[in-house]
């Protein structure tokens, strides 16, 4: 079993703070600061640009890769950390499309991360030849993959509500009519289990400053399956995904598997951190995980539910159906939101109406949960909320 107090005490958690927003971003490890310091003076300032080979520098996409792929049911050897999520994004639709030629489609959902849908829809305009991004709800996805359907790119786990998508039957379907999925793992890696591998996925994606803790903007991962790593091109020719990038060839040729995916340089200090936070998953298994993750969830949907307070849940009921985050509806959602941050109860909004709260078990307690249930009880109760100052919209919500 999972000693959860024992995670809590790998991060540094501020006195007087419930931290129920790192859906969004991962609260500090406590081993990363000291990593970092000593990545910059005993690697950087010692050996200088010796570090590349002395201290592994250039292996680190790789190493770090293999940390990430237990937690999301893929094999080493099958994904490759650096850049950011929305490059990984273009960088797997791209290649799917391209092993795609005679379609013309890419199928997403209107929950997906708009992001994610802003660079679909960019590539597909790049390519000019005719490709559309097609959009449907959620629940009309599995109805909407058809033989003219080239990609089929989601997010497993809904940014704003939470809803989980069935990735082993969407991908079963997707490839019942021949064709390919593209992943993003944005909200699943290091929240539920997940099984990359098991599903049959094609590519996935993911960032790794939420539930992975690896910092504000720590570099993105790209995954491609063993079936697919002969075929698949990166479309971002980098030097780093050069077979033999110090040879500085003329021509470009791909390095074998999802080391091809590399692109530029490797984001060293980023990945010192990140390798720190991922020291914090050790001896965690992933179904101890999950069922953490649904007591907290559910204990807090039953508090909230209890106070009478005219808040909407917005995420599935069924605690199977959603995510490791629970969200509600309010027309005040936002001063609210800035009221409970006030009071030390740190979720987030999402527009229009939506109050965020993710639930991760390596540090987030049941005590933690009633707490913050009381809070807002007394916030709702009083109406702390209204007050000008919560309602004035800050730069990042």
């Amino acid at each position: 079993m999972t000693d959860f107090d024992a995670t809590r005490a790998r991060f540094s958690l501020p006195d007087g703070v419930i931290y129920l927003d790192g859906n969004s971003l991962g609260p500090l490890p406590v081993g990363a600061a000291e990593r970092v310091a000593r990545m910059m003076t005993d690697e950087w300032g010692a050996l200088l640009i010796r570090g590349w080979n002395d201290a592994g520098w250039m292996q680190a996409p790789a190493r770090i890769g293999d940390r990430i792929a237990r937690l999301i049911g893929a094999a080493p050897g099958t994904v490759t950390v650096g850049d950011t999520l929305s490059i990984r994004v273009w960088q797997a639709l791209a290649s799917a499309l391209d092993l795609m030629p005679e379609r013309r489609v890419i199928l997403s959902d209107s929950g997906n991360f708009p992001s994610d849908l802003y660079m679909a829809d960019g590539l597909a305009q790049l390519k000019s030849l005719g490709h559309e991004l097609r959009v449907v709800a959620p629940e009309d996805v599995a109805d909407a993959i058809d033989d003219t359907v080239a990609a089929v790119m989601l997010t497993e786990v809904d940014y704003r509500t939470g809803r989980i998508h069935d990735m082993a039957g969407l991908t079963a379907r997707a490839h019942a009519v021949g064709a390919l999925t593209v992943w993003d793992l944005a909200h699943s890696a290091g929240a539920i289990a997940v099984d990359l591998a098991g599903a049959g996925a094609d590519f996935a994606v993911g960032c790794t400053y939420k539930y992975l803790n690896g910092g504000p903007g720590s570099p993105a991962f790209i995954y491609v399956a063993p079936h697919m790593a002969a075929r698949a091109r990166n479309p971002l020719q980098g030097w780093l995904g050069h077979a033999s990038p110090f040879e500085f060839a003329r021509d470009y040729t791909p390095a074998p598997g999802v080391a091809g995916m590399r692109i530029g340089t490797p984001p060293v200090i980023a990945l010192a951190a990140l390798d720190a936070a991922l020291d914090a998953w050790e001896g965690v298994e992933m179904a101890n995980l999950r069922a953490r993750s649904i007591a907290l969830s559910e204990a807090f949907i039953a508090g909230i539910e209890a106070l009478g307070a005219g808040l909407i849940l917005a995420s599935p009921r069924d605690p199977l159906a959603r995510g490791s985050q629970v969200s509600f509806r309010h027309e005040h959602s936002y001063a609210i939101c800035r009221a409970l941050i006030a009071r030390g109860v740190i979720g987030d909004f999402r527009a229009p109406d939506v109050i965020r709260f993710g639930f991760a078990p390596l540090y987030v307690s049941p005590g933690d949960v009633a707490h913050a249930v009381d809070i807002l009880g007394d916030i709702m109760a009083t109406r702390a909320w209204d007050r000008p100052e919560f309602h004035a919209r800050t730069a990042v919500t």
